[in-house]
């Protein structure tokens, strides 16, 4: 429940502190004396836009502070609590207004983003404007009307994320197809590659393997001549080949170790070089006889290895990394191959989320239908009350499976006749401006009734409504009063009288400087404001005689 409002250098208003009640509070105020500056006020602190025009002139910002009780309020308890925000059982929304238009936004005394003051604000109040009626020609609009009414959020927050769903996979298959093409194109390069490639079916370090052997056989004459040139030099030179000069010196170190057994490290060190070159020898002999020159050997390797150089070429890489490039492109065309599996079962997945969707959203169109069907009864007798008394309103739900929306597959029409003998037509085509003015009123103090919302705003909403017609608009307001807290602008004497309590708006200039305040009524000056709704600035005692009648709280 609103408990407290403070105003500070809003538009014409210096300073106002305001005290809200339960019940029905009637505003009342002559023409142009700013009756709706309250609420204007208000909705700052429930994250609406503002801009410098709302600084008072001559001052450097605005600020409007809302105090709550939250006692009857659990769901925004829970949201305060979730983004931990709670103060005991009060909550306090404050906005400020820089004069040049920057405006900050508070709750319980913490800085916090628009959208979080709006997220809040839906838990706290609503409001109905004096135009509000003419929404309802929408049909979006009388959708929203009959899910207020129904106030069935589950079905509505599942048909949403069913809906989603089914948009996210239905994007991932446009996706694929729409690069269906291109796979394709690429695919077929990639079979020829691919196809070419494991025809020459070259092994894993294989181009080395072909180099090396290549390198040997190209320079096999070499070879030869340079390992009998060694052996020639290590075992047969006749000038002195290496192993019999080591021969004799190991003979003549092992004379010398005879005369002194210092010299005995020399006649090991000459003998470990001897099996060294005799080992060396072997090593080269064994070599040169397995060493083949086989010109046809030669020829084959030359032309794997020219063809490995030709693929290397025509697919822009290293010979050394033509083997992984070939696993690489394997791989693509595997992946490209998988695509085309995907595609298809995301093609089903998205059949299934389609028939999941439908299936929810005739979940919610049941719902709808049933609802409709108990608020047609209640806006029928609604507006029998308000001077239509042959009056009929029904709701026509109808389902579409193929008109998909995240709030299902219905479409809504509110249909009314006003007199006996005419069809049932859509609303717009057939009710006056004062007919669907009291059409709208219904509509909306029936729904207000459904909605949890605990404080409820109308901001003149019974303009175009007079006479009796106004007096029961009065009564079913105070109804709505006993239950939600009202806060109800009007300028008619039969509504204004049904409040609790009465709040008077006046508009002074003082100085060059005009101000606007809001007092509380107590009885007897709620009297003369209502004789003075009834009369104008004449006061008489027949129109303080009525006032009396009107007045209940």
């Amino acid at each position: 429940m609103l408990c407290q409002l403070s105003i500070n250098n809003f538009a014409i208003v210096r300073f106002l502190e305001l005290e809200f009640k339960s019940g029905m509070t009637s505003i009342t105020g002559e023409t142009g004396a700013g009756k709706s500056i309250a609420i204007d006020a208000l909705g700052l602190c429930l994250g609406n836009r503002a801009d410098a025009n709302t600084v008072r002139p001559g001052a450097s910002k605005a600020e409007v502070s809302a105090r709550f009780a939250l006692y009857d309020i659990p769901l925004a308890k829970r949201w305060l609590e979730d983004n931990d925000l709670e103060l005991d059982e009060e909550c306090i929304l404050r906005r400020t207004i820089g004069s040049d238009g920057r405006s900050r936004a508070y709750i319980n005394g913490n800085p916090v983003p628009l959208s979080q003051m709006r997220a809040l604000g839906q838990l706290l109040i609503g409001i109905h404007g004096q135009h509000a009626h003419h929404a309802m020609l929408k049909s979006e609009h009388q959708l929203t009307l009959l899910d207020s009414y129904a106030n069935h959020k589950m079905l509505l927050d599942a048909c949403s994320a069913s809906y989603q769903r089914f948009k996210l996979i239905q994007k991932e298959l446009s996706q694929l197809q729409q690069s269906q093409h291109e796979r394709i194109a690429r695919k077929q390069l990639l079979q020829y590659q691919v196809e070419e490639l494991d025809e020459f079916a070259l092994g894993e370090g294989e181009f080395e393997e072909i180099e090396t052997e290549h390198k040997k056989l190209a320079n096999g004459t070499a070879l030869i001549q340079a390992c009998q040139r060694t052996l020639y030099l290590l075992q047969d030179s006749e000038e002195g080949a290496i192993e019999s000069l080591l021969n004799m010196s190991l003979d003549q170190a092992q004379e010398l170790e005879g005369y002194d057994p210092e010299l005995k490290g020399v006649g090991n060190m000459l003998n470990d070089a001897l099996i060294q070159v005799q080992e060396s020898s072997s090593e080269l002999q064994r070599y040169l006889d397995k060493l083949e020159l086989d010109p046809d050997h030669f020829a084959a390797l030359e032309q794997r290895l020219s063809k490995i150089m030709m693929l290397a070429r025509k697919h822009h890489v290293n010979a050394k990394d033509l083997y992984q490039h070939h696993q690489a492109l394997s791989q693509e065309l595997s992946e490209l191959d998988s695509d085309e599996e995907k595609l298809d079962e995301i093609a089903q997945q998205l059949e299934s989320c389609r028939e999941s969707f439908i299936a929810h959203a005739q979940k919610l169109s049941q719902s709808r239908q049933r609802y409709a069907k108990e608020l047609d009864k209640q806006v029928t007798r609604s507006i029998h009350e308000l001077s239509m008394p042959k009056g009929k309103f029904i709701i026509d739900v109808q389902f579409n499976p193929e008109m998909m929306s995240p709030n299902g597959c219905d479409t809504v029409e509110f249909q009314v006749t006003t007199n006996p003998g005419q069809p049932l037509q859509p609303i717009a085509k057939v009710a006056s401006g004062g007919e669907l003015s009291r059409i709208g009123l219904g509509i909306q103090v029936i729904t207000a009734k459904k909605v949890a919302t605990p404080t409820l705003i109308f901001d003149e909403v019974d303009v175009g409504i007079s006479g009796p017609t106004a007096a029961v608009v009065g009564k079913m307001l105070r109804a709505l009063g006993e239950s939600t807290q009202v806060l109800c602008v009007t300028h008619l004497p039969q509504v204004a009288g049904n409040g609790h309590q009465h709040m008077f708006v006046d508009k002074q200039s003082k100085a060059g400087q005009t101000e606007t305040s809001m007092v509380p009524l107590d009885k007897g000056q709620r009297i003369e404001e209502l004789a003075r709704l009834l009369g104008g600035d004449v006061i008489t005692n027949n129109t303080l005689a009525n006032a009396k009648e009107l007045l209940l709280g």
